[in-house]
Order: structure tokens, then C-alpha cells, then sequence
């Protein structure tokens, strides 16, 4: 079979569509249009549907597309086995991580990587969702739940915790609450039902609120820790949050130290092939360096305050 033939059909699957396909091959529809009926013609079955709105991969299709799948994946892994082989961390890296925690915690991170490692070409990918490591749709994840596809590496990086956050604005116009009674006089912003939290408690604070008013409803309901994280800044109301969701530009305030929500834990996730990449030994090194500072400069914040208050 044809190794361009194969390359394009592939292409075309994923995309959907020629003219897709084509955008990513730097190729004209024509041309991924000749390609496709040439390879048709040669194993003697159709392998797309053709629709006004797209192209439907037949049973054939299907078949050749998920060889096609793994061959590509194997070679893509092929590729970096022999990349590592070189002195230098050197070559693409991709991550993937939550859209929360990449836009928050990483993302302001990742210049100072960068700078060290010059050589890497590291690209990050903030879904919600779990890509597929073991199809290499990304090299790393930093999941917030043990991963459930199995021959993947994992290392439990931090333990996160979610506490109580408001805003200035929101304290300077609606006051603080002293004591966990007091929530239930606030508007409390929770996570909606069809959110996918790291905790299966999630909206404990809510519940905390609602044990002095049974009837008490939140001002707002999300899906997605980001957007709470959001709507707290701008002083709609008080949320619960983990920890890494305060970068140190952030104006929010913890509230009620006293209490604490469910814990969780953060793990570094890679397949089994990839377990002697230099690119991921030294961006996992350089998480755990970061996440170190983090603790220490917490430890120095939490002393002080106990001196303060002595």
C-alpha cells in the first residue's frame, strides 16, 4: 500500500473532510481527493461516505483507519525513543492538563523552563477531557484523578485541598462571614451537575451553608472550576477552591480558615515507552522544584502568621 496514500487517508479521517485535510497537508481538496480515490481504487472498497456536510468513514474505512492509527502512533513513539538518544533534552514535548490548573498554576510557570531548556519545543494542551497518551494525542498529563488507562506511568505530584475565597469587592460590600453559620447569609457561587470535579463532594461548602438553612440556594451554578475561580475575582459571591487556583497575582482572599475542604491529589502521567525521555525527566523535575518553593514559601507565610497573632 501506498505510504502517501496512507498518510493522506489517515489525515482525511481525522479532519473530516478534504478540504480540512488538505489545509493540514498543505495540499489542494483536489489533490486529497485524487489521493483518496486512488488508494480506493487500489484495495477495491469505498472507505468514505460521501455527504454534502462531511465524509463518514465506511466499515472498511473504520478497519484501515484504526491500523493506520496505530502504525502512526507507534512511529510517532519510534521518533522521540530516537530523539532522547541525543545528549540534550532536545525535540517537541506535549502536555496536557485541565484548563484550571494550565491557566493558573502552569502557564506562569513555563518561561522559566523554557529558558533552562531551550531546546525543547513544548506545547500545552488545557482540556477538561482526557486525551488518549497511549495514541500519543500528548506526551505528559497532570491529571487531578489516578489515570484509567492502564501502562501509563504515574507520580503523585502534590496533594491539593479546597478552602473558602471571596473578594475584596465582594467583603467590602457584603462583609466578611466570622464563623461557618454565617455563610448561609452569603451568595454562594457552586459547581453546577454536570460539573466534573477532582472530589465527589464538591459543593461542601454549600452543604455546610445549608445545615443553618436547609432552603438556602447558591447565586450561581458552574460547570468548570476556571469560571468559578472567575466569577469569584469579580466579586459575585464566595466559592470554594483548591489551593492552586491562587497564582500570586490573584486578589482573593481565604476566609473561615478554619474550614477545610476535601482534599485531592495531583499526579504526573506519561506511557510506559516514555519512561527514559530525558524532555519529560527534566519537566517533571522542574514541576517538583516548582511545586517545592511553593510549600516553602506556604511554610514561611504560615509561620509568620503565627508569630503575628503571638
Amino acid at each position: 500500500m501506498d505510504w502517501d496514500k496512507l498518510r493522506v487517508f489517515h489525515a482525511v479521517a481525522e479532519a473530516g473532510s478534504f478540504t480540512h485535510a488538505g489545509e493540514n497537508l498543505n495540499l489542494s481538496q483536489s489533490a486529497v481527493s485524487r489521493q483518496i480515490s486512488a488508494l480506493e481504487e487500489s484495495v477495491k472498497v469505498p472507505l468514505f461516505h460521501r455527504h454534502a456536510r462531511g465524509l463518514i468513514l465506511t466499515e472498511q474505512g473504520e478497519l484501515l483507519y484504526r491500523t493506520a492509527h496505530d502504525v502512526f502512533a507507534k512511529l510517532s513513539m519510534a521518533e522521540a525513543r530516537i530523539r532522547e538518544s541525543k545528549e540534550r533534552p532536545s525535540g517537541p514535548l506535549k502536555v496536557t492538563t485541565t484548563v484550571a490548573f494550565g491557566s493558573t498554576w502552569l502557564t506562569p510557570r513555563i518561561n522559566e523552563f523554557l529558558e533552562r531548556y531551550p531546546e525543547i519545543e513544548l506545547s500545552l494542551v488545557l482540556n477538561d477531557e482526557e486525551l488518549d497518551l497511549a495514541m500519543r494525542e500528548a506526551d505528559v498529563a497532570i491529571r487531578m484523578q489516578p489515570p484509567r488507562q492502564a501502562d501509563l506511568v504515574q507520580r503523585q505530584l502534590m496533594t491539593l485541598r479546597y478552602h473558602v475565597f471571596a473578594s475584596p469587592e465582594y467583603i467590602k460590600q457584603h462583609g466578611m462571614p466570622k464563623t461557618p453559620e454565617e455563610l448561609k447569609d452569603h451568595r454562594l457561587i457552586i459547581y453546577g451537575a454536570d460539573a466534573r470535579p477532582p472530589v465527589s463532594n464538591v459543593n461542601w461548602m454549600m452543604a455546610t451553608a445549608q445545615q443553618f438553612k436547609p432552603d438556602m440556594r447558591p447565586i450561581l451554578k458552574l460547570n468548570n472550576i476556571y469560571g468559578i475561580f472567575r466569577a469569584t475575582e469579580s466579586g459575585l459571591g464566595i466559592s470554594a477552591l483548591p489551593d492552586y487556583l491562587l497564582p500570586t497575582n490573584s486578589n482573593l482572599v481565604r476566609i473561615l480558615p478554619e474550614l477545610e475542604g476535601p482534599s485531592f491529589d495531583a499526579y504526573f502521567v506519561y506511557p510506559e515507552e516514555l519512561r527514559h525521555s530525558k524532555r519529560i525527566a527534566v519537566f517533571r523535575d522542574f514541576l517538583i522544584e516548582e511545586i517545592s518553593k511553593v510549600k516553602a514559601k506556604a511554610a514561611a507565610a504560615a509561620s509568620a502568621t503565627a508569630t503575628t497573632e503571638k
